[in-house]
């Protein structure tokens, strides 16, 4: 089920390109850096130096909140448009 995204007729198959795109993402992460790969023995994020630990998967949630809370401050406050009439 893991490539099932890229094919058609199955129950994994994503329609939409942006659901695609984050279905892939969250894959590529858990493989890298949730996953303890056999001949390893450690993730492969861990192999490169890129990070000293296994994540789970509450640490994974709490970076894409982050990432969104970065991107509503980003955003600044909400300002309603001036009516022209």
């Amino acid at each position: 089920m893991h490539r099932r995204r890229f094919t058609r007729l199955t129950n994994g198959f994503s329609k939409k390109h942006h659901n695609h795109a984050a279905a892939v993402a969250l894959y590529f992460m858990h493989y890298n850096f949730c996953r303890v790969h056999q001949t390893l023995r450690v993730t492969p994020a861990m192999e490169a130096g890129i990070t000293d630990h296994v994540w789970d998967h509450e640490e994974i949630i709490a970076l894409l909140d982050a990432v969104e809370a970065e991107k509503s401050a980003r955003r600044g406050p909400y300002k309603k448009a001036a009516n022209s009439n």
